[in-house]
């Protein structure tokens, strides 16, 4: 808001300026109600869930593991998002500034889109080999993740998660056998690869325990009779906790529920399964795209790749079709130098210092947050894929960049290096990430905002960013980059296909193995995880073909904004062209927001700047 001057004592001038100061007055009310709003909510989401909170590096619940697999946890959710649209309605948006009209815009989408979720069937599906608790439980508790474990009280609120997990279990038990008696239930070849992942938290010995490794690493401010306290509390938590939980887990999985399980792949095989797509399209692109039209923008997609994969073939003389290529890149040996897995780690490492000297030039605000790459803890590295795991917004706990690395010695260097960095490190995740939840100015339910869209977007245009930032040097390079914008377009194929079409997860791995170069295992594992989280990999393509399409029209626009004034004969074009920097700066000030609300955003910005 601007202030006021007075420049004279003039009675009329007085007046209007009253009048002025009145009505702005009631603007700061508005907008403290406002705010008080969005705070209230953040709070309240915080207790509900406390997973959440601590990954944001609120440590206020960090001894807390609510129930949410009770009918009484998703009514407590559905009053609560159904009482804050209720509040937010009460507010006139056209009274708003602009910056208040965004956070109201991105809350009443929020809160539609979570009550449009809890009328879904799937809470009868309560985890798969994905995502879900117990395989969150081992990321948390290994004193490597999010979880902190720096003061006795860490150690003793990890205690009180863990007290809390047999319950959620036996809940979660519950949900499961109810699908099974209406039919919601996984598909079998899933199942199957969740029993190792239980199985893997069962020993004999609490030591050999991945709950046991905080335990290995006591911080030097923790008393010798603290640790071992908390030494032999450990070892009886996980003996009369943590292990019988997953044993009981693994053989409910395996006796009671694979035989129960599915053979169909696309979840319109269960009963109010179309209806379960539809929503999970929507809610993981923010957009009004039908199943279909993001089909065919798919297979247009994967021909366009093709064409350039085809240009990279010819430019490295290779004589063959595709699949011979394809096969070359996977297996010849000059593409796999590594010994150990520190050398994956330390090519990463490269790639990180060669591009950063053009980063300078696109991008005028960095994160303060640290940042590490590490290797993928053992125990889920066999279905896991490279990821972004956040940091907190203090600066205490760096943003880190895991690799899973099964085996250095085939660790391929043409599986797309170069991209993966830009994807899930800098400045795809990590800046955009830590960035958002730098910014203060915001309200809390803006910075710890995950909207798929944006958020993975984002990532996949920073991949088409390589060749401005110096890499793609190497045709083999760019070729594993194509590589990964393909694989994102076959997603936009074979999610949608497996999910309403019927197309089978045999046919599914075939396509993906026929248009990229993937090794079985791995497409495998991708087209399992499309089975497992419908529409999730959707995000990553139409978010990015949308800040793409923002960036090209700015373009043209600033440009022919320029030109006019060029042949105007006007002197000074200073802020009269399109700046690629303060493009990707305002993109990212203001965080994740459904696609709409950021182009509603963006429009607004490249007003300002003709």
């Amino acid at each position: 808001m601007k202030k006021l001057i007075l420049a004279g004592a003039l009675a009329s001038s007085l007046l209007v300026a009253c009048n002025q100061q009145k009505k702005g007055g009631n603007g700061v009310a508005k907008a403290q109600k406002l705010g008080q709003l969005f705070d209230s909510y953040w709070e309240k989401h915080n207790q509900l869930f406390p997973f959440d909170a601590t990954a944001q590096g609120d440590n206020r619940y960090n001894n807390l593991l609510p129930n949410d697999q009770t009918h009484a946890f998703r009514d407590t959710l559905r009053a609560y998002y159904q009482g804050y649209l209720d509040k937010l309605n009460a507010f006139d948006r056209n009274t708003l500034s602009e910056n208040d009209k965004t956070s109201y815009d991105i809350f009443q989408y929020e809160m539609q889109s979570q009550l449009a979720g809890l009328k879904l069937n799937t809470w009868m599906m309560p985890f798969q080999q994905f995502w879900g608790l117990p395989i969150t439980m081992g990321q948390f508790g290994s004193g490597a993740g999010i979880q902190p474990f720096k003061t006795t009280k860490d150690y003793e609120d990890w205690l009180g998660r863990v007290k809390s997990f047999p319950v959620w279990a036996d809940s979660a038990i519950a949900n499961f056998r109810k699908g099974m008696a209406t039919g919601v239930v996984l598909p079998r070849t899933l199942v199957v690869k969740m029993l190792p992942q239980m199985q893997s938290f069962v020993v004999t010995d609490p030591t050999k325990s991945l709950f046991y490794d905080p335990v290995r690493n006591f911080p030097a401010g923790i008393s010798a009779d603290d640790q071992k306290r908390l030494t032999d509390a450990y070892k009886q938590a996980i003996v009369t906790q943590l292990v019988p939980t997953y044993k009981k887990l693994g053989a409910f999985l395996k006796n009671e529920y694979l035989p129960k399980s599915r053979t169909s792949t696309g979840i319109s095989a269960i009963p109010g399964g179309k209806e379960d797509y539809t929503y999970y399209v929507k809610y993981y692109t923010t957009t009004d795209k039908t199943p279909e039209e993001i089909y065919e923008t798919g297979q247009k997609e994967v021909a366009r790749i093709r064409g350039e994969m085809e240009r990279v073939k010819e430019q490295v003389g290779f004589k063959g079709d595709m699949k011979a290529f394809f096969e070359f890149m996977k297996n010849d040996k000059r593409f796999m130098p590594y010994k150990t897995p520190q050398e994956v780690l330390n090519a990463f490492e490269d790639i990180h210092k060669r591009m950063e000297p053009n980063l300078k030039k696109m991008f005028g605000r960095v994160p303060k947050t640290p940042f590490e790459i590490r290797q993928t803890e053992a125990f889920r590295a066999a279905s896991a894929s490279a990821e972004y795991n956040q940091g907190a917004p203090d600066g205490s706990r760096p943003g880190v960049f895991y690799v899973p690395i099964l085996d250095a010695k085939t660790f391929n260097t043409t599986s797309g290096m170069e991209s993966l960095f830009l994807h899930e490190a800098i400045p795809g995740h990590h800046y955009q990430i830590s960035l958002q939840q730098e910014s203060t100015d915001l309200p809390k339910f803006r910075r710890f905002a995950g909207y798929g869209a944006m958020v993975e977007g984002w990532a996949l245009y920073c991949e088409s960013l390589g060749k401005e930032l110096g890499l793609y040097t190497d045709p083999y390079q760019y070729m594993g980059a194509l590589g990964d914008e393909m694989h994102r377009a076959i997603r936009l194929v074979v999610d949608v296909g497996m999910h309403t079409k019927g197309l089978t997860r045999e046919q599914a791995i075939k396509y993906m193995m026929d248009n990229e170069a993937i090794s079985e295992q791995g497409a495998t594992a991708e087209i399992e995880r499309y089975m497992a989280i419908p529409g999730q990999a959707l995000s990553y393509k139409v978010g990015a073909l949308k800040i793409r399409e923002l960036r090209s029209k700015y373009e043209k626009q600033l440009a022919a904004n320029n030109n006019v004034r060029l042949r105007e004969e006007y002197r000074n074009q200073s802020g009269n062209h399109f700046n690629i920097s303060a493009f990707h700066d305002e993109l990212l000030k203001d965080g994740a927001m459904p696609l709409s609300v950021l182009e509603r955003k963006m429009d607004a910005w490249a007003t300002g700047e003709r």
